[in-house]
């Protein structure tokens, strides 16, 4: 062989190395990623060749697959619609999927390795695949107050039991159709979506996890803990003046309406809570320190960190804090403070849960086709942000708020109920956003909630607690009690 041909030969043995191992890189090492893809429609489309597994609440599925007569054999469908949008997400032929759709999509697809067996059998049976059903954890009856309290705002309500950190309602506003975005018309389904793109508020986004907001004065519960945990009492006298002035600065820090806490200009701290004393909290902040109040947040977990519930959850957080005029203002959860309402029920049920702190599942059971169940969710403990002793005397001073103080449209005729308002500043000319967080029965508690509404205006109190009192309402109902 000639020089110039060994050299093409070499050339084209050199070529077709390169060409095997892209092959293989893209087959073996890329190929979780490529599948995965958002813009990978390609794989969406085979899952149309069979049913895709089933989202469960309560027996009831609010996602399933329908049979149809049309090139793709499944159509996705959503019964309940804009009721648990905010869960289920879409699963959409051209926008592929998100939410639980997105997050459970390997059980739901039929794709998950827990479910091979089944695959194999399919193989030899001639049985047509199927995916998975995913069973939530969710309450109808507290999802259908959740929503009914929130219709015609924008917010976001979270309801955990605080014994086990189950989500039993987790419901966001403005909702959506998932199932027009399921359909086989992709015209439809582009058209539906312009007009979410072009909605002033995002109705596919979930406000209970997806973003985080100023909390107000329900970061003063954080820092009780804090002052409770130093060794003050519910009884300790803290100072409330009128207006607080803030360290090196000309501002200060005025109360609600520019009223006086207590003539006396001090109060003792479960009064302070009860009326949501904002200067009485912003000094208590700057005599315990930045230090301990951050670290406290933190323990509570607010560190920032995001999780998953599955569900993706935005991170919650103290911020920076810079000084003392800053401290002063993350001790009544204004300046950075950001947190999800997701974070504020947490918050609640640890209270309710003797300090202990489970983590938040949405996920009860997977199963596979034959409903077999092939895994759980066990209870887990998470964080012990405080000891029993304060967590008793943060109920009894949140059991406060809602007899005597802030918090009286939460209360529930015959059943104790503590909790927590808040009203977040956001900037001139733009209406307050209002919360609530609280449980009940105070002194057996079966459901910790919180409530959040965006850009409300009015107060916490106004605003936010009546949908909390309706919400734990639902469920005790629903307990026979």
């Amino acid at each position: 062989m000639n020089a110039p041909l060994r050299r093409v030969a070499i050339s084209v043995l050199v070529l077709f190395t390169l060409l095997i191992v892209n092959v293989n890189y893209i087959q073996v090492v890329r190929s979780d990623e490529l599948r995965n893809n958002q813009s990978n429609t390609r794989v969406l489309a085979a899952e149309y060749d069979r049913e895709r597994g089933a989202i469960v609440v309560a027996g009831t599925a609010i996602a399933e697959s329908v049979p149809t007569d049309g090139r793709l054999k499944y159509l996705r469908q959503y019964p309940q619609g804009e009721l648990y949008a905010a869960v289920t997400g879409y699963h959409s032929l051209i926008y592929n999927n998100s939410q639980l759709e997105h997050a459970q999509n390997d059980i739901l697809s039929g794709s998950d390795g827990r479910l091979a067996l089944r695959r194999l059998a399919d193989l030899f049976t001639g049985r047509d695949p199927a995916g998975g059903d995913v069973v939530l954890t969710l309450d109808p009856a507290v999802q259908e107050a959740a929503m009914a309290g929130l219709e015609g705002v924008t917010g976001a309500v979270v309801a955990l039991d605080p014994t086990t950190g189950a989500i039993l309602g987790m419901a966001s506003t403005p909702s959506y159709d998932p199932t027009l975005l399921s359909s086989h018309d992709p015209a439809a389904i582009r058209e539906y979506w312009a007009q979410l793109e072009a909605a002033e508020r995002d109705p596919r986004l979930n406000r209970a996890i997806g973003d985080n907001y100023p909390p107000g004065s329900l970061f003063k519960v954080i820092v009780s803990a804090a002052a409770l945990e130093d060794g003050r009492t519910p009884e300790t006298v803290v100072p409330a003046p009128r207006e607080l002035p803030l360290p090196n600065s000309t501002r200060t820090i005025p109360n609600f309406g520019g009223t006086a806490c207590d003539p006396s200009g001090q109060q003792p701290l479960i009064e302070a809570l009860t009326i949501s004393c904002n200067t009485a909290f912003a000094q208590l902040g700057m005599d315990l320190g930045e230090d301990r109040v951050r670290e406290m947040a933190e323990a509570f977990g607010m560190d920032g960190e995001r999780f998953d519930i599955p569900l993706r959850v935005e991170g919650s957080t103290v911020g920076d804090i810079t000084d003392e005029a800053a401290l002063a203002q993350t001790s009544i959860g204004q300046r950075d403070v950001r947190m999800t309402p997701l974070q504020a029920a947490l918050i609640a049920a640890t209270v309710a849960n003797d300090g202990v702190q489970m983590k938040p599942y949405l996920v009860d059971e997977l199963q596979a086709p034959d409903l077999t169940v092939i895994d759980s969710t066990r209870p887990e403990e998470w964080r012990e942000p405080v000891s029993a002793d304060v967590a008793d005397q943060l109920t009894e001073m949140m059991v406060s708020v809602v007899a005597n103080g802030s918090g009286r449209a939460a209360r529930i005729p015959g059943v104790q109920v503590a909790g927590k308002t808040g009203t977040a500043q956001v900037s001139e000319d733009v209406p307050d956003h209002t919360w609530f967080m609280g449980f009940a029965p105070a002194d057996d508690p079966k459901i910790a909630v919180a409530v959040f509404v965006a850009n409300g205006g009015g107060t916490g109190g106004e605003r936010s607690a009546p949908i909390a009192r309706q919400v734990m309402q639902a469920y005790l109902d629903g307990l026979g009690g």
